[in-house]
């Protein structure tokens, strides 16, 4: 029996090249991800973050496990609030050239059957790629809701992202 997945696709007006470079891009994804960041070197074997703005959770930690840009990405996923048991997840994103825009596939699985990361990343992963969606496409980035502040008010939008 195969272990529960979330399939997401995504398609973006762009080019593989420049969605693949949002996706590995410090800064691009600073803009995108609501002031969360991914970090790496992006050689196999290498140490991912997704380093989280908000400070009172831990990163999300993984390693690379395939760089093959502009067609592929994939990194193991380790959760921030050890939801996970301590075994990683694996998040691919699969780009294919579809004449003047891109086919963005993203596959997260290798979850344990009745996984809370996976119920998790199904609610943010789709708002995620939509960001990345309408950033690339025109340099905006779409609103967070679970970001407001308890008072209600948002919280800041990152230099650089317009809404």
């Amino acid at each position: 029996m195969s272990k529960p997945e979330f399939v997401y696709v995504i398609y973006i007006a762009s080019t593989p090249e420049k969605v693949f470079a949002a996706l590995t891009d410090t800064e691009s994804s600073r803009l995108y991800w609501h002031g969360n960041f991914v970090e790496s070197d992006w050689k196999v074997g290498s140490p991912f973050a997704l380093r989280l703005a908000r400070r009172e959770k831990s990163d999300i930690i993984g390693e690379i496990l395939e760089y093959d840009p502009p067609r592929r990405l994939a990194y193991s996923f380790r959760a921030h609030d050890g939801s996970d048991g301590g075994k990683p997840s694996r998040v691919t994103f699969e780009l294919e050239r579809q004449r003047d825009q891109v086919r963005l596939t993203l596959i997260h699985d290798r979850f344990e059957p009745g996984s809370e990361v996976l119920q998790k990343v199904s609610k943010g992963w789709p708002l995620i790629l939509s960001s990345l969606k309408s950033y690339v496409e025109c340099g905006k980035v779409l609103y967070a809701p679970w970001y407001e502040e308890p008072d209600g008010a948002a919280s800041k939008i990152p230099a650089g992202a317009d809404r």
